[in-house]
């Protein structure tokens, strides 16, 4: 009997490519594959693209050269390359790179088995890229990385035209899944085990653009609410232009929805933003802010900082400084602007220089640091409900430390005097804080993996750990 060809996927980039690469995960098993067993050389890589920075592109490009002398001592080897540096660097992959076989978009995913096959066959190179999505991957096999948290895709694309962006040149124009679709999904989900779903999107809240319903996603979010069995309903990324306050009253009364909110932000400067083309000023992004919290006062909001976009001043870094100060940001995911081909900002004339983004990037690296410890130190004293994570698991067996992700979204490492297993809801009392997480004492367990409910004595010891880093769909 013949052995079953193994693989590993390499993702690179979003929530968006993690989703994706469950479905190429799912698919390769589907068609016989078996996942590569740790230390163990894979049959087949698969490396799954991002293409908004160019760390990303330098990643894969490393990556491949690593591999050219395992594939010139091994031609069975199997190299496929996807995702949006894909969709991008179609021809350019195979120049650097022509040992790799198969070069396939975002928006054929589903073809990834059937071009492997045939550049076997044939013993050449196959490059499949479409130009636009004909059908959402929601009915393809997926391989999740949890039993009880699962992502779920309510659209594709972007119709924004951020002058830093090469998404929606990648991803296409914004493509909306009908409500009736995304709910089957969920459900489905939820009669699986999952009792988390996270919605993900590259403008999550222009949700029903293709359908002309302006609150199609708040109707969305309180259609989720009703689902039984749903316990936890988080969403990826919103913008600014499109958060309207009927999508605040719709977090604030589905039970639900998780008092969480991403909010990518760029910059702090309005001239910046307008640079951008980002369709918002600092006033009206703050009064969102302001807006949330008066509906939901225990609210984490977390967003994204691009430091030295072309023509950025100090003035304007000062003003992101002070944007960051005033909104109080649990977390903010900052990224060094990169030069991408394709987009206005790479044709900008004031590029800042390298060395004065890095010193910008590190001033405003500390300063969200003691913003962020001062935030987390208000949770002491306070109860989290904590959902253990697949993954994490015994951090440190002498102390007993788990990791869980709490409804607003920090990271709690938890003291317990017995395991707790991925998919526990933990009721935890938060005892210590930093900037990168909380510490906590296992006061009562709700099993949702099976199990009866049971008491948990009071926990001693507490120890810390690092925040869980959840970048935007969109940057």
């Amino acid at each position: 009997m013949e052995r079953a060809r193994t693989y590993a996927v390499e993702t690179y980039g979003c929530q968006m490519n993690v989703h994706d690469s469950e479905r190429i995960a799912g698919l390769l098993e589907a068609d016989g594959y078996l996942p590569v067993i740790t230390g163990e050389q894979a049959d087949l890589i698969v490396f799954n693209t991002c293409a908004v920075r160019e760390n990303a592109d330098n990643k894969l490009y490393g990556n491949l050269s690593f591999l050219a002398p395992l594939k010139k001592a091994n031609p069975d080897l199997q190299i496929a390359v996807g995702g949006c540096l894909a969709q991008k660097d179609q021809g350019l992959i195979l120049q650097k790179a022509p040992y790799v076989d198969v070069v396939f978009g975002t928006h054929n995913v589903g073809s990834l088995p059937v071009l492997l096959e045939r550049a076997r066959i044939e013993s050449q190179a196959q490059i499949e890229i479409l130009e636009s999505l004909e059908h959402f991957p929601s009915t393809l096999p997926a391989r999740r990385h949890s039993a009880f948290s699962a992502w779920v895709s309510i659209s594709v694309g972007c119709n924004n035209s951020c002058t830093f962006c090469i998404v929606p040149t990648l991803r296409g124009v914004e493509k909306d899944r009908s409500q009736e679709d995304i709910l089957r999904e969920i459900h489905t989900l939820v009669d699986q085990g999952v009792i988390e779903i996270t919605l993900l999107g590259q403008n999550v809240n222009a949700y029903g653009f293709n359908f002309g319903e302006r609150e199609a996603f708040a109707a969305l979010l309180r259609e989720c609410g009703k689902i039984e069995g749903l316990e936890r309903v988080r969403f990826m990324s919103p913008h600014p232009r499109d958060f309207t306050d009927e999508v605040i009253a719709a977090m604030a009364q589905t039970p639900n929805a998780m008092p969480h909110l991403h909010m990518p932000l760029q910059s702090g400067s309005d001239r910046i933003l307008q640079s951008m083309r980002r369709s918002y000023r600092s006033e009206k992004y703050l009064g969102i802010l302001d807006r949330v919290r008066q509906s939901i006062p225990k609210a984490s909001i977390t967003t994204d900082i691009i430091v030295g976009f072309p023509g950025e001043s100090e003035e304007d870094f000062q003003a992101t400084l002070d944007l960051c100060t005033a909104a109080r940001f649990t977390a903010a995911y900052t990224y060094k602007y990169s030069k991408r081909p394709g987009t206005p900002a790479a044709q900008m004339p004031d590029q800042v220089p390298e060395d004065v983004v890095g010193e910008r990037y590190t001033r405003l690296h500390k300063h969200q640091e003691a913003i962020s410890l001062s935030v987390n130190q208000e949770c002491i004293g306070q109860e989290r409900e904590v959902l253990v994570m697949a993954g994490e698991g015994r951090r440190d067996e002498v102390n007993s430390r788990t990791s869980g992700r709490s409804e607003d979204f920090r990271n709690v490492h938890i003291a317990a005097d017995q395991e707790l297993r991925p998919g526990d809801v933990v009721r935890v009392k938060i005892t210590e804080a930093s900037s990168h997480y909380l510490l906590g004492d296992a006061i009562e367990i709700r099993a949702t993996r099976g199990g009866d409910a049971h008491q948990l004595r009071h926990a001693e010891v507490s120890i810390p750990g690092v925040l869980l880093g959840m970048p935007s769909t969109r940057k």
